[in-house]
């Protein structure tokens, strides 16, 4: 039997995903030396890149047919977004394949200011998911009121690790342990 998934996992991106805050720390525009992998430069040649364990939590989910979605509360959606359409994920581990864009990982983009409610909602609207079927990770403790809903929340203390990944499944596999199908 395969462990239960969610059928939506959800990422902020700032502090979640890469290390700064794209409103603050990136000036445009955004450009990729030829065809570096996990790093896009900013005008002044700051990199920006995901942290090391992103890329393999990203190839699983989408092996899976998880649903993956970017929730982020931003001043700078254009940014981020151009960063993700910018930004080569390596290949998983093995493969043969050339690297994708980060971009092509995320079914969904919730990536604007406001409140991670109204990000999830519609989420669920887009979707048709029911909020119980969701799982998101972020490095604000504030967005744990997406939990009112029925989101399982997964508090990021210093970027995205496996074992962060982990500790939100067996976080999300404890509150549902028999509403979600085996098998996916």
């Amino acid at each position: 039997m395969t462990s239960r998934l969610p059928r939506l996992v959800a990422f902020d991106l700032d502090y979640t995903l890469w290390d700064l805050w794209i409103d603050t720390h990136v000036t445009g525009p955004l450009h990729r030396n030829k065809d570096t992998v996990n790093e896009v430069l900013d005008k002044h040649n700051e990199p920006i890149s995901f942290y090391k364990d992103v890329p393999q939590v990203l190839h699983r989910l989408r092996a899976a047919g998880v649903k993956i979605a970017a929730c982020s509360r931003t001043d700078a959606p254009t940014l981020a977004r151009q960063c993700l359409r910018m930004l080569l994920v390596p290949p998983k581990t093995g493969s043969e394949d050339g690297p994708n864009t980060a971009i092509s990982f995320f079914d969904e983009l919730e990536i604007y200011p406001g409140s991670k409610i109204t990000h999830f909602k519609k989420l669920h609207e887009k979707t048709g998911l029911p909020y119980e079927e969701m799982l998101f990770f972020d490095d604000e403790n504030r967005n744990k009121d997406v939990e009112k809903l029925g989101v399982t929340f997964q508090i990021v203390p210093r970027g995205l690790t496996n074992k962060i990944f982990e500790d939100g499944l067996a976080k999300w596999r404890r509150r549902h342990p028999e509403e979600v199908m085996d098998g996916i």
